[in-house]
This record gives structure tokens, C-alpha cells and sequence, in this order.
């Protein structure tokens, strides 16, 4: 996945994104000047989990799975960016091709399986990044790995090894591209995998990502476990394996789906999420959002923050700036003072 543009179009899709990734590294690295954002934007800043973020937009998880483009990615003026998954030991992922661009729908499938170089190497560049004061919030997102015999060890690893440099760190259960790992959102195993994570993140915030295709019953589990092994926010959600009526010859390839076609499904969880918690737990709204109105949507029905990827993609790294212009004035419009002020004003 890369940022468009016509010659990164023209190549692979996955070798455009490393491209994009580098790029991005080299930008963070040379000092690209940036604004802090509690100037232009006082009105998008808030507190979640007991911490502050200038503004609500965040770049997810899957962006920059090795931590290569922290400051390059703060840059675009976002308020978080979370890098990973990061699963405890390297692995090189599913064979390729396993990155599609769905140009007619706005969406992209891919099928990665958490390719990445292991949470060693990631740490000390998280650790390195300029993220201080009024920069943002660097979360980690951690997963297991493929073959491991024990998945709730390399989670409970995973958020033990990112706690102490991690602004908040992000259980993925979601991936529908590692054999079984979803089924982690089960009832029993989600409460023995939050019990083993709790115990390892000491004072870190925990984050956990579902899957938009729960329905009813699981939705109400996810709560319920979250709830009582004190989950700061659940993530709703990940790419899709359902697929809506699409337009591209790639919607047909086996992955999760992200981008346009995903925010029906996602709204919709988001949706559920707030009537199963009754606002008692934070949500955090991803899938399919690609401008200001869709992001202040998102918020009204309970997010607190916003998560997006794919939409960069289309869009380009102007994006972040122009939704934080036009979610303000949408803000300013409607009388909020601050953006804590509209979540779930419409739940």
C-alpha cells in the first residue's frame, strides 16, 4: 500500500508501500518541520485513558509495522500513530502477491499474516522516536506468531516487551490472515488472554482490536471480558472477511478487505459496541474512514478517537491536515467547545 501517486500506482502495491515507508523514514529523519497541533486545533484535543492526544486521528496499525517511520508519520500531523503487529519472534508472513489495490472501490485486500521483523528490533526505534509533549502517542500492536505453540505466551511476551516504551500498547485479535487467531475472540480464551496481558502490561494502558464481523453474542463477550480484566478501550475494528458488492477484479482474492466499502460494517459495530458497554468502556473507531464527515460520524455515535489507513492510500499525505480543518469547523458548526464533548452525542 503507498500514498498515491501515478508511479507508485504503477508498481506493486507492496513494493510501493516499502517504498512509501522509507520515504516517510527519511522525512522523519531529515526534520521535516512540524506544528504542534494543540495550536491550530485546541478544540480536537483530549484525554483518553488517562492520555492526552493533541487530536483524535490516528494512523493504524499496519502502516508501519516495524516502528521504521515514527516522526515521518507524526509529520502528517496526526495525533497517534500505532506501528506493528508486532509478533515476539520475525517472521516473513504469507507467500506473495498478498497486497491488492481495489482502485475502483477505494479499498485495498491483503493477506500479510503479520509479516514483520519481531519485537526486538522494533523496541529501541520506538524508544528513539521524538514523541515528547505535544507530538502524539505511539501505541504498539502486538500479536502471536503463526507457528507458536502457545499464543497467549507470545501475547502476554509481546505486551510485557512494549509497556515500559509504549504510550499504550494493543492486543490484535482481529487478523483474519493467521489461522485461528480469531478465534482468541471467544469467550474463554479472550478472558484467559486478558488475564495473561493485564498481568504484563503494569501501568501501560491495554488496548484491544476486534473484528467488525462479531455479531450479538460475541459482541457481549468481548465487553464483558474487557470489562472485568479492565480493557481501557477496544478497537472496532479490523479489516473484513465479508465482502459487499465491489467493482475491482481483486475483491475476489482471499484477505481482509479495508477502505470505503468497509464503513457501513464498521459504523455499525461501533455502533454495538456502544449500546453493549453503555459508554463505560472507550471506543476507538477504525474501518473505511476517509474524511471529516465519516470521522465526526464515527464520534458522535461513541468513538473517542480515529483510526485510518487505507484512505491514505487514496487520498494522499495531505489527508490528516484536511480532516482536522474540516472536523473542527464541523465541531465549531454544531457548539462543542471540545471534541470529548461530541462522543456519543448520538448514541
Amino acid at each position: 500500500m503507498a500514498f498515491y501517486h501515478p508511479v507508485l500506482f504503477a508498481l506493486d502495491a507492496e513494493r510501493a508501500h516499502r517504498l512509501t515507508i522509507r520515504a516517510l523514514a527519511l522525512r522523519g529523519k531529515l526534520g521535516t518541520p512540524y506544528t504542534p497541533n494543540p495550536l491550530p486545533w485546541p478544540r480536537l484535543a483530549s484525554t483518553v485513558a488517562g492520555l492526552y492526544f493533541p487530536n483524535p486521528l490516528g494512523i493504524a496499525a499496519g502502516v508501519d509495522k516495524d516502528g521504521e517511520a515514527i516522526d515521518g508519520l507524526f509529520s502528517l500531523d496526526v495525533g497517534a500513530v500505532e506501528i506493528g503487529t508486532l509478533t515476539p519472534l520475525p517472521q516473513s508472513g504469507n507467500p506473495k502477491p498478498r497486497l491488492f489495490r481495489l482502485v475502483k472501490d477505494r479499498a485495498v485486500v491483503n493477506r500479510f499474516g503479520f509479516n514483520n521483523g519481531g519485537l526486538a528490533a522494533a523496541l529501541p526505534r520506538v524508544a528513539a522516536a521524538s514523541r515528547l509533549g505535544s507530538r502524539g502517542r505511539i501505541g504498539i500492536n502486538v500479536g502471536a506468531n503463526k507457528d507458536s505453540a502457545d499464543r497467549i505466551a507470545d501475547y502476554a511476551l509481546g505486551v510485557a516487551g512494549a509497556a515500559p516504551v509504549a504510550d499504550y500498547v494493543t492486543i490484535n485479535i482481529s487478523s483474519p490472515n493467521t489461522p485461528g487467531l480469531r478465534d482468541l475472540q471467544s469467550s474463554a480464551a479472550l478472558r484467559d488472554l486478558l488475564a495473561a496481558c493485564a498481568q504484563a502490561r503494569g501501568d501501560t494502558p491495554l488496548f484491544l482490536k476486534v473484528a467488525p464481523d462479531l455479531d450479538a453474542t460475541e459482541i457481549d463477550d468481548v465487553v464483558r471480558a474487557a470489562a472485568d480484566h479492565r480493557v481501557d478501550a477496544i478497537i472496532i475494528g479490523n479489516t473484513t472477511i465479508s465482502r459487499p458488492a465491489l467493482r475491482s477484479a481483486n475483491g475476489t482474492e482471499t484477505g481482509g478487505l479495508s477502505g470505503a466499502p468497509l464503513a457501513p460494517l464498521a459504523r455499525q459495530r461501533l455502533g454495538d459496541f456502544r449500546r453493549a458497554t453503555g459508554g463505560a468502556i472507550t471506543l476507538i473507531a477504525a474501518g473505511g474512514i476517509g474524511d471529516a464527515a465519516e470521522a465526526y460520524a464515527r464520534i458522535r455515535a461513541g468513538a473517542s478517537l480515529i483510526q485510518f489507513y487505507t484512505a491514505l492510500v487514496y487520498e494522499g499525505p495531505g489527508l490528516p491536515a484536511r480532516m482536522l480543518r474540516d472536523l473542527d469547523a464541523l465541531l465549531a458548526r454544531d457548539g462543542f467547545a471540545h471534541v470529548a464533548e461530541a462522543v456519543g452525542i448520538d448514541a
